[in-house]
Parts: structure tokens; C-alpha cells; sequence
């Protein structure tokens, strides 16, 4: 809690990060140092916290108090990319002389007023933007691409370099800023609490785990028709789990077409929502509430009966490449084929991110295959980026953005076994599949091994491979 006449804003740092990407249709390479800026709070245990964005591909992290010209150098703790949050600590813990840290709040109500503090960019002095809280809702979180939190709306601006920022209530924290919307003026989204607390808890045993997932989809049940085939009450409680992701734990416990009653102490409407907090919200955020390793009890209506079963709850990261990625990219060259995994990051560095811009079978094996053809589902899809020009692949026809069906008949699964499919052929020729119409190519083998070694030189690339 803030002492007595202390101010917050005190306690509210500028960060300065140097970063540097990867460049995903050329893996080997990186992008140049770009320059940014956000901000950050500090918290018990000498800490800040802030947004995973602004840390993201950080090469050097700078900080700097309120009203201090000198720079102090962070080091990046902790990361949670599919909560958008991050800590950092101090080289330097003189850095925290006289600061108070500060508290959590509760979640703010619909209709209150709270204060934004940051260091938008274009300016070097702290910013205060006052606004109300205008909704609550699942948001999908812009950072990691694929995982969806309770956010809140607020009409108080949140600008690039407010990002990471507290909102203020009563002298203590009731979100971190991180996101807006394009095109829309005067809104802003912040973390809340819930998901805050969730994070800092994940933390306590020094490592960080994620939020947990169930696995289900559920469908409103809204059609009295419907309930009364069922049995159910009429009574507009429960919706229907209309699929199930493959998760061991989850297809152990639940079925399709269970009518979902209650998570934990939520009870779950006809609609898929949960009353929480005097907001209605998608039930999904009663799953999101438990920590990974721990277990849900839950009621289910099956087959005219009430049942109650626990759920174990962990983190998932089948669906991982459906989503940003914020790790070193993996891949192969052979013969001056380049390989590497089919994900987020790759569609976007070749024209499109999401199934509505890119419209492809690439599209699909990454967002669709895995609900709507499971048995058909690869953990790793690999796809051929394009070819590094040498006489050894002249001939070869096709030249990129082409999913991997099999290596000399191999059925291709992950990049290691890609690898592995190349390196035990004894064959003349390295005969490769592609999903495109069932079409193949083929390497001669003796002389793609051999020209490898060439071709990397060639193009100054300092390994065949990154895994």
C-alpha cells in the first residue's frame, strides 16, 4: 500500500528496450535493432511489472524512475506472452530506494472512473489520462494471437508507450494498459487484476507455466425444444459442449454433447455465460481462474442425469503455432531446400496472418485441420520456405510456401523427422511429396549432401539447421 501523501506516478518507470526480431521466411537471419519504448510500475519483491509486448525480442532493456534523466539496466524474469505480461528486475536495486510499490486492486466496476499513468511515446514525461470503465469482456489478447482474458474497456486513450502502464483506482492498481483497437478513438483495453494475480501466482515457484485449458467449445442451449429432449429444467441453465480438443484429461471426464451446469462455484447460463463479479461473461474465464496442475470440479447433465466430475486443468500448447510466436524460429537446409515449421509468424512474413487474409491451404493445416480432421493432424506441420539457387536444385520445380507430405515415402510429422528422413536414405534420390495435388520432386542425395556444405558458405548462413 502507498505511504500516507505518496504519489503513484512515483512508482511508474519508463522503459527502453532495444530489440531485434527474426526474420521468418529467411530463419537464419534477423532483423535490425529497433528502438521502443513503454512503461512498467513496480511491485513488492523489487520488481516491475509490465506489459510481454514491450519486452518481446528485447536485446537491452532500459529503465528510468520518474523525474530521473539516468538510465538503469533491466533484465527480463519472467515472460507470460499468452497473458501479455512480463516482469523485470535490476542490475542496480539501489534502483528502488524510496519507491513504494504498488497494490492490487479489486476488479473496477462498470461506470467507474480510473486513471491511466505511462509514457506514451513522443514524450519523455509521465502522462495522466483519466477515463471510465465502459465494458468487460473477453478480449482476444493482440500478443500472443490465439488465447482470449477477461479486458477491460476504458474511454481513457491508450497510446503506444502506455503500454504496460497501471490503472489507478484508489491509489492502487486495477490493470495494466496494453491494447486498442484500430480505428477506434478514445478506447483503450487494460489487463485486470484477475488475470494479474493469476500470473504473479504462476510465478511464486520460479517458473512460469501459462493458463490452463480445458479443451472444450461450448454452444448456446437456448431452444426450449431442445432442453425438453434433453430433460433439463426450464430453468436456463447449462449449454452444450458441442466439440472436444484431444486432451487426454478432458476426453477422459467429459463428452460430447454433455450439457455443462457449473464451473467450479459458476454457475453456467443457457448462453455459455457465467455471472462473474456482477458482469456476464463467457464461462471460459471460470476455466482460465485455476492454476496449471490443479483441478476444476464441475456438474454435467448426461443422458437424463446429473453427474459431477473433476476436470484436471493443464496448459496446452498443441495449438501453440496457431498463435504468435516468441521463440528463435526452427529449421533445415538441405540441397538448398529450406525448411522449417508452418506457423503464425511464417504466414505473416509471407503475406497474411489469419484464414481470412491468406485464404490457403496453409490457412487451413494451421487453424482448421486440427478440429475438423484430427486423425489427419500433424504436431508439426513442415512447409519448404524457397530455394537457395545452386546447380544441385536447377531442376527442382517447385519453389516454395508448399507443405511436406513425405520424405522417401515417410509420412512428415515434425522437423525432426524430416531430418531424419533425409540423413537415413541410402536411396539415389531423395524423393519429397508435397500436400499441393500429391505432387513430387527429387533430389539427387549424394549430391545435395555434398553441395550443402557449398551453398551455405555461399550464402553466408552459419548453420544447415536450428532445432
Amino acid at each position: 500500500m502507498l505511504a500516507t501523501g505518496a504519489e503513484p506516478e512515483r512508482s511508474v518507470v519508463q522503459i527502453t528496450t532495444f530489440s531485434q526480431q527474426p526474420d521468418w521466411a529467411a530463419p537464419w537471419r534477423f532483423e535490425s535493432v529497433r528502438r521502443s519504448s513503454g512503461s512498467g510500475f513496480v511491485i513488492r519483491g523489487k520488481r516491475i511489472l509490465t506489459n510481454a509486448h514491450v519486452l518481446s525480442w528485447a536485446r537491452q532493456v532500459l529503465v528510468r524512475r520518474y523525474q530521473d534523466p539516468r538510465p538503469f539496466l533491466a533484465r527480463v524474469v519472467y515472460m507470460g506472452h499468452d497473458c501479455d505480461l512480463a516482469l523485470l528486475a535490476l542490475e542496480d536495486e539501489s534502483f528502488f530506494d524510496n519507491l513504494d510499490p504498488l497494490d492490487l486492486g479489486d476488479l473496477p466496476k462498470v461506470r467507474s472512473s480510473v486513471v491511466t499513468y505511462g509514457y506514451p511515446a513522443g514524450g519523455e514525461q509521465i502522462s495522466y489520462t483519466r477515463g471510465v470503465v465502459s465494458r468487460i469482456e473477453v478480449q482476444s489478447y493482440t500478443h500472443i494471437g490465439n488465447r482470449g482474458f477477461i479486458a477491460v474497456q476504458t474511454d481513457a486513450a491508450i497510446n503506444p508507450g502506455n503500454s504496460g502502464g497501471p490503472v489507478i483506482q484508489d491509489d492502487k492498481v486495477v490493470g495494466v494498459a496494453f491494447q486498442g483497437i484500430p480505428g477506434l478513438e478514445n478506447t483503450g483495453f487494460f489487463i485486470p487484476p484477475p488475470v494479474i494475480q493469476h500470473f504473479l501466482q504462476d510465478v511464486e515457484d520460479g517458473e512460469y507455466h501459462g493458463f490452463p485449458q480445458a479443451g472444450i467449445r461450448l454452444s448456446s442451449l437456448q431452444n426450449p425444444d431442445f432442453r425438453r429432449y434433453l430433460g433439463l429444467p426450464d430453468n436456463d441453465q447449462g449449454a452444450r459442449i458441442d466439440s472436444l480438443s484431444p486432451i487426454p484429461s478432458t476426453t477422459a471426464v467429459l463428452q460430447k454433447e454433455d450439457v455443462l451446469l457449473q464451473v467450479g462455484s459458476y454457475a453456467v447460463a443457457s448462453d455459455s455465460t457465467i455471472l462473474y463479479e456482477g458482469n456476464r461473461l463467457h464461462a471460459g474465464v471460470a476455466f482460465s481462474e485455476v492454476q496449471h496442475g490443479q483441478s476444476l470440479n464441475l456438474r454435467v447433465w448426461r443422458q437424463g442425469k446429473e453427474l459431477s466430475v473433476t476436470l484436471p486443468m493443464n496448459v496446452v500448447r498443441d495449438d501453440a503455432a496457431e498463435g504468435n510466436q516468441y521463440q528463435l524460429p526452427k529449421y533445415y537446409i538441405f540441397g538448398g531446400l529450406i525448411f522449417t515449421p508452418l506457423n503464425r509468424d511464417y504466414l505473416r512474413a509471407v503475406g497474411g496472418s489469419s484464414p481470412d487474409t491468406l485464404g490457403s491451404e496453409l490457412a487451413y493445416e494451421l487453424f482448421y485441420r486440427r478440429q475438423e480432421k484430427p486423425e489427419t493432424w500433424r504436431p508439426e506441420p513442415i512447409v519448404l520456405v524457397g530455394i537457395l539457387s545452386h546447380s544441385v536444385n536447377a531442376n527442382f520445380s517447385i519453389k516454395g510456401r508448399a507443405l511436406i507430405q513425405k520424405v522417401n515415402g515417410r509420412r512428415i510429422e515434425d522437423l525432426k523427422g524430416l531430418i531424419e528422413a533425409f540423413e537415413s536414405s541410402s536411396a539415389t534420390y531423395d524423393v519429397i511429396q508435397f500436400v499441393t495435388q500429391q505432387s513430387f520432386d527429387c533430389l539427387n542425395h549424394s549430391a545435395a549432401v555434398q553441395a550443402t556444405s557449398e551453398i551455405l558458405k555461399t550464402y553466408n548462413i552459419p548453420s544447415d539447421r536450428r532445432l
